[in-house]
Parts: structure tokens; C-alpha cells; sequence
């Protein structure tokens, strides 16, 4: 009777006077487990992957959010900082004195019995006598005189 041969996954089989030890059986258990890919193991990388793929889309919203709302407080630190300014100013605009600056600095206005000087250029200036020139005529004056002029050298030969 021929005797069958043993499979390429299998170890050669021994000789029936040597067994091998508990330790050495376990060690060549763990040796022929460990390059092969079980069920069990396939079935917990794709549990994985669909666990990993599922909170991929929250995550990013999460960070997404987070940033927004990080723009959005300092947006809004930004427009309590321009209430306290415009309540600042608010305030001031009440107070009569206030008033009074703003018009002498803005308007150039004073007070009836002051008399006020405001200083146009930085030079002094010159101690020459000014004569009164005589003030020209306005443009529809003139514009007026060359109607009449024209009327007056139009030939009246008709």
C-alpha cells in the first residue's frame, strides 16, 4: 500500500520514537497561526474600518464648527469693543462742554462776546497797507454785456 504524502502545510511528520515537547508543539502552533489571515481577524479590520469611516465625517464637522465658533467670538469681541467706543462717544455728545470743543475745533464757531483769530499759515504777516481792489464783474454781467453788444452790431437791414 503506498503511503500518502504529507501536505505542504503540515510539518514532516516525525519519527514515532521522538515526540516533541508541549513547549516545542505550542511554538510551532503559534508559528503556522501567525501567517495566516483568520476569519476572525478579517472580520475585526473591516469592523474597524467601518468604525473609522463612520466618525471621519463627524469629526470634521466637529472642527469645522469649532473654528466657526472661534470666529464668531472674535467677531464679537470685536463689535462689543465698537459699542463700548460709540457708548464712550455717546456719552460725551450729552455733555455740554463736549459740544462747545467740537464746535470751535470742527466749525470754527465761537461764543458772541469772544472775539475769535484762527491763524491760517505759520508765516507772520507783513505789515504792508492792503488797497481795496476793484471787484470784478460777475460772469452773468458780463455774459449780459455781450447780449447787448451783439444786439447793437446786428445790421437792421431786413
Amino acid at each position: 500500500m503506498p503511503q500518502a504524502q504529507p501536505s505542504p502545510a503540515q510539518p514532516p511528520a516525525q519519527s514515532p520514537a521522538v515526540k516533541p515537547s508541549p513547549a516545542q508543539a505550542a511554538a510551532m502552533a503559534a508559528a503556522a497561526r501567525s501567517t495566516k489571515l483568520t476569519g476572525r481577524a478579517a472580520l475585526l479590520a473591516v469592523v474597524i474600518c467601518a468604525i473609522a469611516l463612520s466618525l471621519a465625517y463627524p469629526v470634521r464637522e466637529y472642527i469645522a464648527q469649532r473654528q466657526q465658533i472661534d470666529q464668531l467670538l472674535a467677531q464679537q469681541q470685536t463689535l462689543s469693543e465698537q459699542v463700548n467706543a460709540l457708548q464712550a462717544e455717546s456719552s460725551k455728545l450729552s455733555q455740554t462742554w463736549y459740544i462747545e470743543q467740537e464746535a470751535r475745533d470742527q466749525l470754527h464757531m465761537c461764543f458772541p462776546q469772544e472775539q475769535c483769530y484762527e491763524v491760517v499759515s505759520g508765516q507772520p504777516a507783513k505789515a504792508s497797507v492792503v488797497t481795496p481792489q476793484a471787484v470784478a464783474d460777475p460772469w452773468y454781467a458780463k455774459l449780459w454785456d455781450s447780449v447787448q453788444k451783439a444786439d447793437a452790431t446786428t445790421p437792421s437791414g431786413k
